[in-house]
């Protein structure tokens, strides 16, 4: 079942209170939605309305990235290289959390309210461990490994690499750890 179109109206103030959640968001103010509405300049009833809880809001704010990230892990999925195609995606991975503020969140709830941020996490659940799963057979990471373990790793990075300024500087120390958890996942 497919639901109407928003009149011009609504989508449009669906589009400002989204703006709104994603400047929020970015600048690491809580996505509160009383506050949200006078930012957006929309009545509070108008944004319950479209986003019944901020989880909605936020999951909303995420969607675009996490579906980016799912393709590049599909394509990843597909190179010949487990080795390579794994590193790759797990770098994927750390460059959309630092390029959206929205994803670490996304990514550590453990539940949803969307239906479609669940099947966008399923899916990448499913490829994450895919990827894993083909480096470990091919001999590129050790067999201990596993799925469980490999959030909890990626948040380990970000959160090290929280704590140096300025994104570039972020991004360069995002690689140097990741590559050297890689070393510390390969099979010696």
């Amino acid at each position: 079942m497919t639901t109407p179109p928003l009149r011009k109206d609504a989508a449009r103030n669906w589009q400002r209170i989204v703006d709104t959640g994603r400047r929020f968001v970015d600048e690491g103010v809580p996505v509160q939605l009383n506050e949200v509405a006078r930012a957006a300049s929309v009545g509070v009833a108008t944004v319950y309305r479209h986003f019944p809880t901020p989880e909605a809001l936020l999951e909303t704010i995420a969607t675009p990235s996490l579906a980016a990230l799912v393709a590049h892990a599909e394509h990843a999925a597909e190179r010949d290289d487990p080795g390579d195609a794994f590193a790759g995606y797990l770098l994927a991975l750390l460059d959309a959390q630092l390029d959206d503020a929205s994803m670490q969140p996304a990514l550590a709830a453990g539940s949803y309210v969307l239906p479609r941020t669940a099947e966008l996490r399923a899916r990448l659940d499913s490829l994450s461990g895919r990827l894993l799963d083909r480096a470990r057979e091919a001999g590129q990471v050790r067999p201990e490994v596993t799925r469980a373990d490999l959030l909890p790793l990626m948040c380990g990075v970000i959160y090290a690499v929280r704590v140096h300024p300025g994104a570039e500087a972020r991004r360069a120390v995002t690689h140097r750890y990741l590559d050297v958890m890689l070393n510390g996942l390969r099979t010696p």
